[in-house]
């Protein structure tokens, strides 16, 4: 029946007058078309039912797995397999004209179902590596480096086979004929080989992309990443200096990517004040007066000296002395000032860590530390904000009776003779 409906066709387009040659070309057209649209509508069935299906089954079991599977989109590439299915029974029959075609196109087929089953594969690999993350015992294991090795031998023999069934060779073949061209690329084409491998790396872990801020200090470059080639990635250093680093020393050196704290909406600001540790000391009664009439600290503090005062009347301490019992020091009130200002300033963030905490004393004094994050990612409004902030704790500083340490100077010897 087929063949009489290719004949009425032929048959059709040579009543309109059209030459014999061109009418087995239009002819070998319109099946074609035939056959696209036999393909689109089993691929758009195959996802509506198929997929629909499955989905109602996940949704009525209790398993993990199926519900990864989804996620990883598993079945959405196997209901790929449909149009191929589709071809495979239909091309002997629409290209009945055409014998010389089917086997080409049958060929063509098999190598795109060997591809939907490679992605297949590459998919259930992705959701072993999600799923086996989840499990206790393994979250600490490197189970990406397994997964990566696994993808990479699988897209290789893929890649083998697909290429076999194109071109209707034996894989071994294939493989011999790869080895013996492997030792001449690799000497010729060293930094290309090492580039394009790079790249893939680069692209499948998403590692740079263009206008990511990096810094890699090996070749001095610190900027915004403003192309990326096959063999080079050039960044744009801050001071409108171009570096050009070669693609694999992305994949084989260390490099930062700010990225991150664009994405996440805030820059850290994490530097600390040096306080000379002679002028750290107990709070008295003075001290604790002067410092409620500072504003952001004052709640604080008549809660904190109502606490300390009924600890130290419970248990009868000599208050003639400051060592003894609980007492406030300035060091501690200068720390509670500074964490209350800066939640109180709007250029900081208030939904990513916010600390002030002292660190261990050295030769220069008692740091305390300020870890905080801006609302801004812009480079000068976060130096800006920064700038503020400790123009602002070093003027305090003396407020809490506390002394910013600073390394003698020639100045400071000859007030000292005077």
């Amino acid at each position: 029946m087929e063949n009489t409906v290719n004949h009425i066709v032929y048959q059709g387009l040579l009543d309109l007058g059209i030459a014999e040659n061109i009418a087995g070309q239009v002819q070998f057209a319109l099946e074609v078309l035939v056959l696209i649209l036999l393909c689109f509508l089993a691929d758009k069935l195959a996802k509506k039912l198929f997929l629909r299906f499955i989905h109602s089954i996940a949704k009525r079991t209790k398993f993990l797995w199926d519900d990864i599977l989804l996620e990883k989109k598993v079945f959405d590439r196997l209901a790929h397999l449909a149009p191929a299915l589709v071809v495979q029974a239909t091309a002997p029959f629409v290209f009945a004209d055409f014998q010389d075609f089917i086997p080409f196109l049958i060929r063509i087929t098999e190598a795109y179902m060997l591809a939907v089953a490679l992605m297949v594969v590459i998919s259930i690999f992705n959701t072993l590596d999600h799923y086996f993350k989840q499990t206790e015992s393994l979250r600490d294991k490197p189970i990406d480096s397994y997964f990566q090795l696994a993808r990479l031998i699988t897209y290789f023999i893929g890649g083998v086979l697909v290429i076999s069934k194109i071109f209707d060779k034996d894989p071994q073949g294939i493989l011999a004929a790869m080895g013996a061209l492997t030792a001449v690329s690799m000497l010729v084409f060293k930094d290309t080989i090492l580039g394009f491998v790079a790249s893939i790396q680069l692209s499948a872990n998403d590692m740079i992309r263009v206008g990511d801020w990096v810094s890699m200090p090996k070749f001095g470059a610190d900027g915004n990443v403003i192309k990326i080639t096959l063999n080079t990635v050039k960044v744009q250093n801050w001071d409108k200096t171009i570096s050009t680093i070669p693609t694999y020393s992305f994949v084989s050196d260390s490099f930062k990517n700010w990225r991150g704290m664009s994405e996440a909406g805030g820059r850290r600001i994490k530097r600390s004040v040096t306080l000379k540790s002679g002028s750290v000391k107990f709070c008295n009664e003075t001290m604790v007066s002067r410092f409620k009439n500072f504003h952001l600290i004052k709640e604080y503090l008549n809660t904190r000296v109502q606490e300390i005062e009924d600890y130290n009347s419970e248990g009868s301490i000599d208050k003639n002395f400051l060592i003894n019992g609980r007492h406030l020091t300035n060091i501690g009130v200068f720390r509670i000032y500074i964490e209350s200002y800066l939640k109180n300033l709007k250029e900081i963030h208030p939904d990513l860590t916010l600390m002030v905490f002292q660190k261990e004393g050295n030769e220069h004094g008692v740091p305390l530390q300020v870890y905080c994050f801006t609302k801004t990612t812009d480079w000068s409004e976060y130096e800006n904000i920064q700038s503020d902030i400790f123009d602002h704790l070093y003027a305090a500083a003396p407020q809490f009776d506390l002394e910013i340490y600073q390394h003698p100077s020639g100045g400071d010897f000859h007030s000292l003779i005077k």
